[in-house]
């Protein structure tokens, strides 16, 4: 391939990955431990390539579809890197598709349920307790409300 056409020999520090992808330091020294990343050293310091790069944007696109860390080693460790991993990919992926869609139904009809339980109590509370109907509403200090809150941790 001509000298022009490759891509230049960037690296990147730590700091740098967990800016742009939104992670840990101590994440992406997780994901070296577990064998998902192989970042050069230069002295005590991780260097990170193009390709550490990209194959961390595939960890973290594996992790957001809930594929295990030994599903995504697998996935992206298959020694040719084009027809065996893509179908591999392409079998896992349609796999977590059909889990997913089914964890979708059954949240749906969870959903549904709760819903249904909720106008009964409503309806209940109102024809006996008016005053406390008030107090069942959802406070900001639950659980779902705190989840739209959470920050990482902060880079060093």
């Amino acid at each position: 391939m001509p000298t022009e056409l490759r891509r230049p020999e960037r690296t990147f520090t730590i700091r740098q990955l967990c800016l742009e992808f939104k992670c840990t330091p101590r994440a992406l020294r997780f994901y070296e431990d577990k064998g998902l990343l192989y970042p050069a050293r230069q002295g005590l310091n991780r260097v990170y390539s193009y390709k550490d790069r990209a194959r961390l944007q595939l960890i973290l696109r594996g992790k957001r579809v809930n594929l295990s860390l030994a599903e995504i080693l697998d996935l992206y460790d298959k020694n040719d890197g084009g027809a065996t991993q893509n179908a591999t990919a392409l079998r896992r992926f349609r796999e977590r598709i059909v889990t997913l869609e089914r964890q979708r139904e059954d949240l749906d009809h969870a959903i549904a349920e709760l819903h249904q339980a909720c106008e009964r109590l409503e309806q209940s509370l109102g024809d006996t307790r008016p005053d406390l109907l008030s107090e069942a509403e959802p406070h900001a200090d639950t659980p779902a409300a705190r989840v739209g809150a959470r920050q990482p941790e902060a880079v060093r």
